[in-house]
């Protein structure tokens, strides 16, 4: 029983370490690197949901190239409300 119980303190004790050192990080690559959006609706087209299809379509955004004005013609950009 106790040797059980051992066990589960040290499980708990890893997944809190993991935890507190995992979503810090993660936090700081979607706000800072890049993050993954939906893009829904025919507003795109045809480059994005090409065919008139209802689906959604997902992609990588990257926030390194519009911080160091790296945008060129025919890139897609998308704007955040704040």
């Amino acid at each position: 029983m106790a040797q059980s119980q051992g066990w589960v303190k040290r499980y708990i004790k890893a997944f809190c370490k993991g935890f507190f050192v995992a979503v810090p990080v993660a936090v700081t690559f979607l706000d800072r690197v890049a993050c993954v959006a939906r893009v829904e609706g025919a507003s795109m087209q045809p480059s994005l949901n090409p065919g008139g299809s209802q689906s959604s379509d997902v992609v990588l955004l990257n926030h390194w190239k519009v911080r160091n004005f790296e945008v060129h013609r025919s890139d897609i950009v998308s704007l955040v409300p704040f």
